[in-house]
């Protein structure tokens, strides 16, 4: 049988399956991988659920944190970066931080992976010390080549878009930036570029921008 002929695999054990069976599979994940960005944007609608209490919501959240990151110049992966980084909040509110990194991991530079895994500990300096935590626990990756760029994520990005009086744009101007990112060949080195730097804030491309 062909796998267009196929609806199910054979077996129900894994180490029985055939080489049919895993041709059958890797089509169906090529084919289903196609729509992970548009699954992320409903679950960025979907944070709407999740925490409550501040004066924007959590899409307000992500769409201000990605606004001010287009507005200061910043290219698609810092964007995209800054839209999702908390994307975690609903399913992994312990570790929102690492989920949000591992969803972007295989599709973004890994500069940006590295800053959103870690944004949850130097947010920490802004309110550690008001509810018991360490409120200096960057200080544990001082020296890090990502050190100042997580510290600039945080400051100019991430603790400033709480403020229900930002104009920020809407999550379908951000649609297809998402798109791009995740119809990218996964862990392209090219793409990935490890150990690379690339500015948060670039004058020339904000200027055009605005």
């Amino acid at each position: 049988m062909s796998t267009n002929e196929m609806k199910n695999v054979s077996f129900t054990q894994m180490k029985d399956g055939t080489a049919e069976d895993y041709d059958f599979l890797t089509q169906h994940e090529v084919e289903y991988t196609k729509g992970t960005a548009d699954r992320l944007l409903n679950a960025l609608v979907s944070l709407d659920e999740s925490l409550s209490g501040y004066q924007v919501t959590r899409l307000e959240h992500s769409t201000q944190s990605a606004t001010r990151a287009w507005h200061d110049g910043a290219d698609t992966d810092w964007v995209v970066s800054a839209l999702l980084h908390d994307i975690g909040d609903i399913f992994a509110p312990y570790n929102h931080d690492e989920y949000a990194a591992t969803i972007l991991k295989p599709f973004v530079r890994e500069q940006c992976t590295w800053v959103v895994e870690k944004h949850g500990d130097f947010q920490m300096l802004y309110y550690g010390h008001h509810v018991g935590g360490n409120q200096h626990k960057r200080d544990a990756y001082k020296g890090h080549p990502y050190f100042d760029d997580c510290a600039t994520f945080c400051e100019r990005w991430d603790q400033a878009s709480f403020d229900p009086d930002y104009d920020s744009l809407p999550l379908e101007f951000f649609a297809p930036m998402v798109r791009e990112v995740f119809s990218r060949t996964p862990y392209d080195p090219q793409i990935i570029q490890s150990g690379t730097r690339v500015p948060l804030e670039d004058a020339q491309t904000a200027t055009a921008r605005a």
